[in-house]
């Protein structure tokens, strides 16, 4: 019997597009911080510290991120990491 008659939804098959890549990554990053710093509203170019992200909590969000992904950030990068955008394109950068 096929899943349709079974009704269970088929699932989609075909590579993703690197937008929806692209998204799918903000989307989770978007996440982490939002889990991190509990601000439900983490827009991309609204600085840390005017959320009141302040920079241990940036350095939780950048660990988390590490574990997650397995990649490390050198220290003198840290410092760019001012906004949501700025660790996105950060991230996005060495995840490819």
């Amino acid at each position: 019997m096929s899943r349709a008659a079974q009704g269970r939804p088929r699932c989609q098959t075909g590579p993703r597009t690197s937008r929806e890549s692209a998204m799918d990554l903000k989307e989770k990053l978007r996440a982490i911080v939002a889990e991190v710093s509990e601000i439900d509203d983490i827009p991309d170019q609204t600085p840390f510290a005017e959320l009141g992200i302040d920079s241990m909590m940036a350095l939780e969000i950048v660990s988390e991120v590490e574990r997650q992904y397995k990649i490390a950030v050198p220290e003198e990068e840290l410092r760019s990491l001012t906004n949501f955008q700025a660790v996105y394109d950060l991230f996005a950068a060495r995840i490819g």
